[in-house]
């Protein structure tokens, strides 16, 4: 699945990384625990939380997420977007709850690690 597709999926806004939209992403992981997506997230990832401060653009940079996606309508601040934006991480923002944004994805057939 391509990142422009989860923004259709999620009907989400892209505030940086235009040129990712054809970027294939294998999985998802939806978390506010940074710690936990340390532990369990591969390539090609993308991630859907919450949280809009920059320990989740370093824990993104750390494990080579390609995307963040905040949900809940919370809109990242400008150093946030700069921030991924110099990493090369896309940003997205959906007004689904991290629950529904998940299994919408999921409904679609992005799938999660197995552990």
């Amino acid at each position: 699945m391509t990142i422009q597709e989860i923004i259709n999926i999620l009907e989400a806004d892209l505030f940086c990384g235009e040129d990712m939209l054809n970027k294939d992403i294998l999985s998802a992981c939806g978390s506010d625990l940074m710690s936990d997506v340390l532990a369990f997230v591969k390539d090609h990832t993308i991630l859907l939380t919450g949280l809009t401060n920059p320990h989740v653009i370093r824990t993104a940079e750390m494990m080579d997420i390609a995307a963040i996606v905040f949900v809940r309508g919370k809109r990242p601040s400008e150093e946030i977007i700069q921030m991924a934006a110099d990493r090369n991480i896309a940003v997205l923002m959906t007004r689904h709850s991290l629950f529904v944004a998940c299994g919408l994805l999921y409904q679609s057939g992005l799938r999660g690690e197995v552990l």
